[in-house]
């Protein structure tokens, strides 16, 4: 048996290099939340036009992940990271010198696109490095764990950089790493080799696949504006099942797709993927409901909302350092199911919140029963999704993870911000005081997002088990000529 290569230093490096990445990207879809208050007073913002400081990101990122997926096949990984790690640095620099509400709003909406390259590059880099024993495991263990974090994270760190330099170093802050990251590439990866030009390659598929997860994406952010059932909207979800339809039909018939359906053959993979589109639906709409609380409800600064999240960090570290042993004795499926139970209860332990309500009794037991349980269902959702991959669809499975955890947090904010904001004017209509019908509104918001984990949970019942890495590189191997065809 081959030395491990992630106990060398080259290969520590190049972990923390690729979860870098991850933490950057991830980082980015909740560091804003907090300082959009003070980014509506600088820019002048409508309150309608706010939240496309958030879901413009979200939109883009989710939109364009299946295409830099199969671009890092197609192109080379290294290339395609370069190429979106440029592209997020550049569009964060423009978005912190902004002074107007449309250039902060197109800034965000580049970023994502740099995003989606980066991030399924980075994937399948960790993917195809880490290949033997029980390397690849730790190694989704890491990533499991700086998913889990990136969210907590990014409220802290928009605290402090709200309350202190300003809103605009929440943009600003990223640049530096961006360069840090291009150093690391061009010094750890070996440059791709030359590519053979693809014959017929798939632009029809490409537009397909992009508009209709630009439009679905679209059409889920403006639903809670527009209404479920106005006309916009029933149009625009139409608009994004036709197209996406039309996209299948598409690859059934091409020769070259953009994604290959015989990858949906590969036992588990889209249960995997299902259960991180419905469970991302709850983790990120309950940071995003529980920020609301602390600041609108209860009054918290931004900086002491953001340290309020610092007890979830170390609770979804210690999940996520403890997944991979879990998984070595019982496999994946089980601690995915028993984490998505887990951060269910968590959340639900925080749906009953008041007025004036107490942050060592009321929030804080809640928060860290939900992130020890998301820190072992990233884990082990990572390594289930991988699992029976073949090498050379590395970078199309970890786009359809990626697009999966988008599209679910739009799902999961759309959806749960129309039952928050349903509830909130039943409360205002009968008499109750404002703090006490928000208190109500997010109350109902949270119970719907423990649902939505508990129903991840039953579905990861549905994911491969998978106990070793070993044995997922064994399943790739007999299942690539199924994959091929």
């Amino acid at each position: 048996m081959s030395a491990s290569f992630l106990s060398t230093g080259r290969g520590k490096v190049i972990l923390l290099l690729l979860c870098g990445v991850a933490f950057l990207d991830l980082v980015d879809a909740s560091i804003v939340n907090v300082a959009l208050p003070s980014i509506r007073k600088d820019l002048h913002f409508s309150t309608q036009g706010l939240q496309w400081v958030p879901s413009g990101y979200l939109l883009t990122y989710g939109g364009f992940m299946l295409l830099g997926g199969r671009a890092a096949d197609l192109f080379g990984r290294r290339r395609v990271l370069i190429t979106g790690t440029v592209v997020f640095g550049l569009a964060s620099l423009a978005g912190g010198f902004a002074d107007t509400a449309g250039l902060l709003v197109g800034a965000r909406l580049v970023q994502g696109v740099g995003a989606a390259l980066m991030m399924p590059a980075a994937l399948s880099l960790l993917t195809t490095t880490f290949k033997e024993g029980s390397d690849r495991t730790k190694a989704f263990g890491a990533w499991g764990a700086v998913a889990g974090l990136a969210s907590a994270v990014g409220v802290l760190a928009g605290g402090l950089l709200t309350d202190g330099p300003g809103w605009r170093w929440v943009m600003f802050v990223n640049p530096p790493f961006c360069v840090l990251i291009l150093v690391a590439v061009f010094r750890m990866f070996e440059a791709d080799g030359k590519r053979v030009a693809v014959k017929g390659l798939d632009l029809v598929g490409a537009f397909l696949a992009t508009a209709g997860m630009l439009l679905l994406v679209f059409g889920l952010v403006k639903a809670p504006d527009q209404g479920w059932g106005s006309g916009r909207t029933v149009l625009e979800l139409a608009g994004a099942g036709v197209l996406l339809v039309t996209f299948i039909v598409n690859e059934r018939n091409t020769r070259d797709p953009l994604l290959p359906l015989s990858v949906f053959r590969i036992r588990g993979l889209v249960a995997a993927n299902v259960t991180q589109l419905v469970g991302v639906a709850g983790f990120l709409s309950f940071f995003f409901f529980l920020t609301l609380y602390m600041q609108n409800v209860e009054g918290y600064s931004p900086i002491r909302a953001g340290l309020a999240y610092l007890p979830i960090t170390v609770a979804v570290g210690i999940g996520a350092g403890l997944a991979p042993k879990v998984v070595a004795r019982v496999g994946t499926r089980p601690v995915a199911v028993v984490g998505a139970a887990v951060a269910a209860v968590g959340i639900y332990l925080l749906a009953g919140l008041k007025v004036h309500g107490s942050y060592d009794s009321g929030l804080l037991p809640g928060m860290v029963v939900m992130a020890f349980g998301l820190g072992l269902l990233f884990v082990a959702i990572a390594t289930a999704a991988n699992a029976g991959v073949p090498q050379r669809q590395a970078g199309l499975a970890a786009a359809l993870l990626n697009a999966s955890q988008q599209v679910g947090g739009a799902l999961g904010l759309a959806i749960f911000a129309a039952i928050s904001t349903a509830r909130l004017n039943h409360e205002l209509k009968s008499g109750v005081r404002p703090a006490a019908a928000m208190a109500s509104g997010l109350s109902w918001a949270l119970t719907a997002c423990a649902v939505a984990v508990v129903c991840a949970a039953v579905i990861a019942l549905r994911t491969r088990n998978v106990h070793s890495e070993a044995e997922a590189e064994a399943l790739a191997g007999a299942e690539d000529l199924v994959a091929v065809n």
